[in-house]
């Protein structure tokens, strides 16, 4: 399921509330209806919607007794700007996937990835799980939590900064006149961002292909951009 299409579904209040139930323990559709205060006929529509997407799954216990519980990770990101708005759905990466090796990130994440794997054996439950003792576990959870703030301020950060920078080229093409000095930096930063080909630049800023044409005509004009053999860049590149 797409991302525009999960926001849809969580823009429902009660089923934002099951999922937050949902993430304290598995609870069948009875428990649901009592927390909610809703008919156990609208639970069961919930959770068949949830179900759906893919947030939800149920196991029936010994006593034919059906439990739902969250199916698997989701983090769901909504970006609202004066210039533009989207969203994105992502998945978290397999336990084996090594950030060292992205190759752009510079944050010093501080975590040894096998910090809390201990040596294999079983855990305390039995279960066959590997894990560290909790003392371990219970530091690399602290250190996750307080690195999830930091990320969460660093895109705070970029997002005041982007739109600043937008605010900015928007003031110095105001006087281009026709259309809004913002939307003719949202293509000169198409551009600039290597969006060669007129037709790539109008998905990129959600536009008419002839409005992209006049604005890349009228950027060219004022020195803005130029035409090249594959399309157009930044002047001066």
């Amino acid at each position: 399921m797409d991302s525009a299409a999960l926001l849809d579904l969580l823009g429902n209040e009660n089923r934002r509330r099951i999922l937050r139930l949902l993430a304290r323990k598995p609870c069948y559709v009875t428990e649901i209806s009592e927390y909610l205060g809703v008919s156990p006929k609208a639970v069961i529509d919930h959770l068949r919607k949830l179900e759906e997407a893919g947030l939800v799954e149920s196991r029936v216990d010994s006593q034919r007794r059906k439990y739902f519980s969250i199916a698997r990770n989701l983090r769901l990101e909504v970006s609202v700007s004066p210039y533009g708005f989207g969203t994105k759905s992502a998945y978290p990466a397999s336990r084996g996937f090594d950030m060292s090796r992205c190759r752009y990130l510079s944050l010093d994440m501080g975590l040894d990835p096998n910090a809390a794997a201990g040596d294999g054996e079983d855990d305390a439950d039995g279960e066959g799980r590997p894990g560290g003792d909790l003392a371990s576990l219970a530091g690399e959870l602290g250190r996750l939590e307080a690195l999830e703030n930091e990320l969460s301020m660093a895109q705070r950060w970029v997002q005041g900064r982007l739109t600043d920078v937008m605010d900015d080229l928007s003031e110095r093409f105001d006087d281009l006149g026709g259309m809004e000095g913002r939307f003719y930096a949202e293509v000169a930063a198409a551009v600039a961002d290597g969006a060669a080909a007129p037709e790539r630049i109008a998905r990129q800023v959600d536009a008419s292909p002839e409005a992209v044409d006049e604005a890349l005509r009228l950027l060219a004009d004022h020195g803005v951009i130029e035409r090249t053999e594959d399309g157009w860049q930044v002047a001066g590149d």
